[in-house]
């Protein structure tokens, strides 16, 4: 895979004024640009191969990747690039603010924190995935917890994720899924202003939410095509989340260029 290919100038463009400025060195081996490490990043995202199998022909060993990552992470750069992708695409009338729909995905983790084990699989740790998405699929916020939180405690703070989004500042009105079936957050949202739709726990399916549900859903799959988040092999929760707020923004960006 060339490197133009994992990253072109516009995505560069738009990543390269969020990055943090650094001391200028003076000793030691040369510091490797900030592009070659970012496109290094990129391709552990994509490909899901480990570190240490970063192709020398990118020009950046995966121990700077890694640090970089970090970095980057701790400066708050993907949660701002994923922010400005959200701002043009509110700018440009592309977020459905009419419905807002909550799900998670449960993936299993090799090793760190931030982990619990399974509920029916006490064996085997792992972590999920919480999104909120727009009417059309859009992220709009993301959380990490472990395996063995209620989904429901992650509503609210996904909720509350959206504020920083400039332009259009809306709620999300409608959320269905049997897993928030709790009347003491249907009582919040309704003084949010958002208008649940949560399916009762011990009801039949069939109830016809699906044809919201659906879009998160899509969304999840789209998200763990990045291979890299598909099985957490971080000890750190910090490296894996910011593998998973970066690539929330790179599906904005898709949405924004219409795929």
């Amino acid at each position: 895979m060339a490197r133009s290919q994992l990253v072109d100038d516009e995505l560069w463009e738009l990543v390269k004024p969020l990055l943090p400025d650094h001391a200028p060195q003076r000793t030691g081996r040369p510091r490797v640009s900030d592009r070659t490490a970012f496109t290094a990043i990129v391709f552990v995202l994509v490909t899901g191969v480990p570190w240490r199998m970063v192709p020398r022909q990118i020009g950046c060993s995966g121990v700077t990747a890694w640090w970089r990552l970090r970095e980057w992470q701790r400066a708050g750069v993907w949660e701002r690039l994923h922010r400005e992708l959200l701002r043009r695409l509110n700018a440009a009338g592309r977020i459905d603010w009419s419905q807002g729909v909550v799900d998670s995905s449960r993936i299993r983790a090799l090793r760190g924190g931030l982990t619990g084990s399974s509920p029916v699989d006490r064996a085997r740790a792992g972590f999920k995935h919480h999104l909120l998405v727009d009417a059309a699929g859009v992220l709009l916020a993301v959380a990490l917890t472990g395996g063995n939180r209620n989904d429901i405690t992650q509503l609210l703070p996904l909720v509350d994720g959206i504020t920083p989004v400039a332009g259009k500042v809306e709620r999300p009105r409608q959320r269905p899924d049997r897993g928030y079936d709790h009347d003491s957050y249907r009582c919040v949202l309704w003084r949010r202003g958002v208008k649940p739709i949560i399916a009762r726990r011990g009801t039949e399916h069939g109830s016809g939410l699906g044809r919201w549900r659906w879009v998160v859903e899509r969304t999840l799959a789209w998200l763990h095509n990045y291979r890299r988040l598909r099985i957490r092999w971080e000890r750190d929760p910090v490296v894996h989340m910011a593998f998973l707020t970066f690539a929330c923004a790179l599906i904005c960006r898709r949405y924004l260029r219409g795929f």
